[in-house]
């Protein structure tokens, strides 16, 4: 029996791209919540903000590449200056339509990011996330 994680982020600028990964994330059951965020500066502020006396910290962020405003990679920049009880228990993904090699070869060179897929995502990612880290 796989694990069951308690919470996903994802951040993505697409509001029909989030609302796709959020029904295939529920569709796995191995998810008790997921939250979305339509920007990187949004999401940061649902990290900093308390929620019953404590951070969110969600297990696992998929996180877009080219956003505007902020792009994954300024996310990353900000997000990793936050205290480690307001950053996500384990991993960061990321998660995009990006065919540039020079992103694949950033996110894999970055400590903070422990994936990086294609979008869009799939129950096979979701799993292999979960089971590669959990």
């Amino acid at each position: 029996m796989r694990k069951k994680i308690n919470c996903i982020l994802l951040i993505d600028d697409d509001k029909a791209t989030n609302f796709l990964h959020k029904e295939i994330i529920r569709e796995t059951g191995l998810v008790n919540k997921v939250v979305d965020m339509e920007s990187g500066h949004e999401a940061l502020e649902y990290l900093e903000k308390m929620e019953d006396g404590k951070y969110p910290q969600p297990d696992i962020i998929f996180l877009d590449i080219n956003m505007p405003a902020m792009s994954g990679w300024e996310f990353l920049e900000e997000y990793d200056k936050l205290d480690e009880e307001k950053k996500a228990k384990i991993v960061v993904v990321m998660l995009t339509t990006s065919i540039n090699p020079d992103d694949k070869e950033t996110a894999t060179s970055k400590e903070l990011i422990n994936g990086f897929f294609n979008k869009p995502l799939t129950f096979e990612i979701i799993e292999r996330v979960i089971d590669e880290n959990f």
